[in-house]
C-alpha cells in the first residue's frame, strides 16, 4: 500500500487524486485486546471493504483505565500496544509490508486494516473523558503534586502536563506537529477540530458558527488549521447537537452553509484538503426517522463529491459511527450496523464508486474488486 500524500487541496496516491469515503469505529483497539471480542475487528474491516470504504478513524489511545494503552504516566502495556516491527505515528498512512504473526490490540487493528486495503486515521488523545483523554493527564499531574486549577483545560496550558504529553509525542499543535514531522515526514497530520470559528474570525465566518458562544470554546478553525506542519483540516457535523429543536429542513439548510464555508476555507485561505472526520444524526432526537438520516448522509456525500469533481478542497467524509453486530453496549446516539440499514448501505457504496471513478476513470474496472462493487 502506497503512502497518501498531499498536493495543494487534494490528497494523492500513486500520482492520482485520493478521496476518502470512510467511517469511525473508536472501539477497535479496545476490542482487539481480548480473544473473545477480536472477531469484531475483522468483521468491521470486512464490512468496510465490502462498501468500498477507504479510511477508518479509530482511537490509538487509552489512558489509565481498563485495557489501557498508557497504564500510568509514561508506562505502556505492550499487550495492548505491541507494534513491534515499526513505529506508528499518526493519521492517513499505509501499513508496512511484514510477515503475518499473532499480533495484539493496536497492532492487530493495523494488520487487519492492511489485509482489507483500508487506511487508518489514528487519534492520539481525547478532549472528552472517555478513555482517559485530557482528564487523565490532569489527574496524573495532581498525583505528582502539581497544583492546578480544577479545570481539565489545564491539559492545554500547564507546562508539566504538556511535558507529559511530549513523552508520548510532543507539545500542542505547532510543537507537536513539528515534532512528528521532524522524525517522520511521510505521514499526514491534522488537528481534531470540530470546525468552529474563533473570535478573531471575520463577522461572516462567525455567523456560520451554530451560535455566538461557539467562538469562545478555545479552538479556531482557520488559525489552528493554518499551522504549516498540519497537512489537512478536520471538521465535524452534528446538527442535532448544534441546532437543538430545529426540524430536518432547517438542519439541512444550516449544514449546507457549514459544508460550503469550510470547503471554501480550504480552497481560499488554507490551501489544504478539508476532511469531514465525523458526521452523524442522533437516533435519540424526538423526530428521528431513518429516512432523515439517509437524507442527511446523502447531502454530505453530494457536497463532497461535487467539490471533488471540480477539483475543490472537499477531500472526503467519515460516518460516526459503525459497529459490528452485537455491540449495542458500544453504541451512542449515532451507532449503526451498516448491513442492517440497506438504504444507507446503498448510499455509501454509491459514494465509494463515484469517488473511485474520479480517481481512476477508465482504469476503475482494472482494479481488484472494483468492477463487482460498482456493478451491483
Amino acid at each position: 500500500m502506497s503512502f497518501v500524500g498531499r498536493n495543494g487541496t487534494r490528497f494523492t496516491m500513486d500520482g492520482k487524486a485520493f478521496y476518502v469515503n470512510g467511517w469511525n469505529s473508536y472501539w477497535l483497539m479496545d476490542q482487539a485486546v481480548e480473544e473473545i471480542s477480536r472477531p469484531r475487528v475483522k468483521a468491521m474491516f470486512q464490512a468496510g471493504a465490502k462498501m468500498g470504504l477507504t479510511v477508518c478513524r479509530t482511537w490509538a489511545f487509552n489512558d489509565g483505565g481498563y485495557n489501557s494503552l498508557q497504564v500510568s504516566l509514561g508506562h505502556f502495556d505492550e499487550h495492548v500496544f505491541q507494534v513491534s516491527s515499526f513505529l506508528v505515528l499518526l493519521h492517513l498512512f499505509p501499513i508496512l509490508t511484514r510477515r503475518d504473526y499473532e499480533s495484539q490490540a493496536l497492532d492487530r487493528v493495523i494488520v487487519e486494516a492492511k489485509r482489507h486495503g483500508i487506511r487508518l486515521l489514528l487519534s492520539l488523545a481525547n478532549n472528552l473523558e472517555a478513555y482517559g483523554g485530557k482528564t487523565q493527564y490532569v489527574k496524573w499531574a495532581w498525583e505528582e503534586g502539581i497544583g492546578l486549577s480544577s479545570s481539565n483545560d489545564s491539559f492545554f496550558f500547564d507546562p508539566s502536563i504538556r511535558s507529559y504529553f511530549k513523552t508520548y509525542l510532543k507539545d500542542w499543535i505547532e510543537e507537536l506537529a513539528a515534532y512528528v514531522k521532524s522524525i517522520d515526514k511521510k505521514h499526514l497530520l491534522t488537528v481534531g477540530l470540530e470546525g468552529f470559528y474563533g473570535p478573531a474570525s471575520s463577522p461572516e465566518k462567525l455567523k456560520v458558527n451554530p451560535g455566538r458562544w461557539f467562538s469562545t470554546l478555545g479552538s479556531d478553525f482557520i488559525r489552528n488549521s493554518k499551522v504549516s506542519d498540519i497537512d489537512f483540516a478536520s471538521v465535524h457535523i452534528y446538527p442535532d447537537q448544534w441546532q437543538v429543536g430545529a426540524g430536518l429542513e432547517e438542519k439541512m439548510k444550516y449544514i449546507s452553509g457549514w459544508l460550503i464555508s469550510h470547503m471554501e476555507d480550504g480552497e481560499e485561505e488554507l490551501k489544504k484538503p478539508v476532511l469531514f472526520t465525523e458526521f452523524g444524526l442522533s437516533d435519540k432526537s424526538k423526530d428521528f426517522d431513518h429516512a432523515h438520516r439517509d437524507v442527511f448522509y446523502e447531502s454530505i456525500f453530494d457536497a463532497v463529491y461535487e467539490s471533488a469533481r471540480r477539483g475543490g478542497a472537499g477531500a472526503g467524509a467519515l460516518v460516526w459511527q459503525f459497529m459490528a453486530a452485537g455491540m449495542q453496549g458500544y453504541s451512542d446516539d449515532f451507532g449503526i450496523v451498516p448491513e442492517e440499514r440497506p438504504s444507507m448501505y446503498r448510499l455509501i457504496k454509491k459514494q465509494s464508486c463515484r469517488l473511485m471513478r474520479l480517481s481512476h476513470g477508465r482504469d476503475l474496472l482494472k482494479r481488484k474488486n472494483s468492477e463487482k462493487l460498482c456493478a451491483e
